[in-house]
């Protein structure tokens, strides 16, 4: 696959389908066969023999000829064009309305992180591809809220578990093993680095600090991983912005160049304070003047101008300005429910700790160890798992994205005793050929 389309969307080609006027139907069964084809249609495409006979009176008819015109991936035009040469017909490629987006198409890489994405909405056309991104950001962000060398151990095994497909009741969940399995290690990874392993048992040192006795530098650590996925965020929404409209467009947008810039200053005014440098304090305040001042354009050009644009701007402008600070800080939560996962782990160790005895408490000991860490395993896991997602869609996508896009929907009707009736030489009844009206005229 072409290297740009690793990274976006598949290229669509708009096309018109041509063939000889009594051939319309055979062309269709090769077109349903390839499910390459979106055709524009004026009605919801169905399924069956009445499908075939729709689509074939939805033609334009001139003279000798009937066309249908429609998206395709520009990769499969070839194979579609060997396919109905020998019916007369021909893939012709189309000019592509500006103000029509093409239906968005991926490659068939990344399924499971793509899943982030597709419940947030479909990429448009013109942008890049995240799926492979978010899932990383996915996995560190859970892994910092949920480490623990144990825990983590116990999503690991899980995940290869689920690739195994030896569990039949999980068997629709095969394909995340992957996801889960990324999980486990990355909770492995930051376990050891809290030196946490069921909680604070000492089966592993301490490798960085220990949450509990160190908050503060775990909550800079927190604050630092999510200006890493900010700045990465507006790394691809900057590059969006310019493959939906041009660098035009793109310095003036707030998840744009603009806001990189705005961005880039509140991390200069950051280390200029935190270093006493007065230098990079000026930097910033430069940079931060000059952003603002794009993005008021920005937003004035995009209110339509006027006194009334001017109010609007301004109020979107302090907003963009609270907005931004509020998300750097939504990262705090990285390192609160790494202290919260930590925190009831510890109470748990101690709860054993206590009970434990050379008698009959041991017993009792060790299934508050086993319950209690079943109970923190299930209710972290989830808060985890919820919490990167909600940070994944509200700070993240909020920036790469700007709009969304359609789904390719490829026109591949259940055409089997029809198709077969057809491709055999047997007689079918021909639809009847209805007007044509005016908006089906070919683009």
């Amino acid at each position: 696959m072409p290297r740009r389309e690793s990274q976006g969307p598949v290229r669509m080609e708009r096309v018109a389908l041509v063939v000889p006027e009594q051939d319309r139907q055979r062309m269709l069964v090769e077109v349903a066969r390839s499910g390459a084809v979106e055709l524009d249609l004026p009605y919801a495409p169905g399924s069956g023999a009445e499908e075939l006979e729709k689509a074939a009176a939805a033609a334009i008819v001139s003279g000798p000829s009937a066309a249908l015109a429609g998206w395709m991936p520009r990769h499969a035009i070839s194979a579609l064009a060997a396919a109905i040469a020998p019916l007369g017909g021909a893939v012709v490629p189309l000019s592509r309305p500006r103000w029509i987006q093409p239906p968005t198409m991926l490659d068939g890489g990344a399924r499971v992180s793509r899943t982030l994405v597709d419940t947030y909405g479909t990429v448009p056309y013109a942008d890049l591809d995240p799926s492979r991104l978010a899932g990383f950001a996915y996995v560190l962000m859970f892994g910092m809220m949920f480490g623990d060398v144990g825990h983590g151990a116990i999503l690991l095994v899980a995940g290869l578990l689920l690739r195994s497909g030896r569990i039949k009741v999980l068997a629709k969940l095969q394909r995340s093993w992957l996801f889960v399995w990324a999980a486990g290690l990355a909770a492995m990874v930051f376990g050891a680095l809290y030196g946490e392993a069921f909680g604070p048992t000492g089966l592993v040192p301490v490798l960085w600090l220990d949450p509990l006795a160190n908050p503060v530098p775990l909550l800079v650590a927190g604050l630092g991983v999510g200006a890493f996925l900010l700045a990465g965020a507006y790394a691809m929404g900057t590059i969006n912005r310019v493959r939906e409209g041009g660098w035009g467009y793109a310095l003036y947008a707030r998840s744009g160049v603009a806001g990189s810039l705005l961005f880039l200053a509140v991390g200069l005014l950051v280390w200029g304070l935190g270093t006493g440098t007065g230098v990079l304090i000026l930097a910033a305040a430069v940079i931060a003047l000059g952003a603002l001042v794009f993005i008021f354009i920005g937003l004035f050009i995009e209110a339509g101008g006027g006194a009334t644009a001017i109010f609007q701007a301004v109020i979107e402008l302090v907003d963009t300005v609270i907005r931004l600070g509020s998300n750097l800080v939504s990262f705090a939560r990285l390192a609160a429910f790494g202290l919260t996962h930590a925190a009831l782990l510890m109470v748990v160790w101690n709860g054993t700790t206590a009970l434990w005895a050379p008698d009959w408490r041991a017993a009792a000991a060790i299934l508050l160890f086993l319950v209690g860490n079943i109970v923190t395993f299930g209710l972290e896991a989830l808060v985890a798992g919820i919490q990167a997602l909600r940070l994944e869609y509200y700070e993240l996508f909020s920036r790469i994205f700007q709009s969304e896009g359609r789904p390719f929907r490829p026109w591949s009707p259940d055409l089997s005793p029809t198709a077969s009736s057809i491709t055999a030489g047997q007689p079918t009844a021909e639809p009847a050929i209805h007007s044509i009206p005016a908006e089906r005229q070919l683009p």
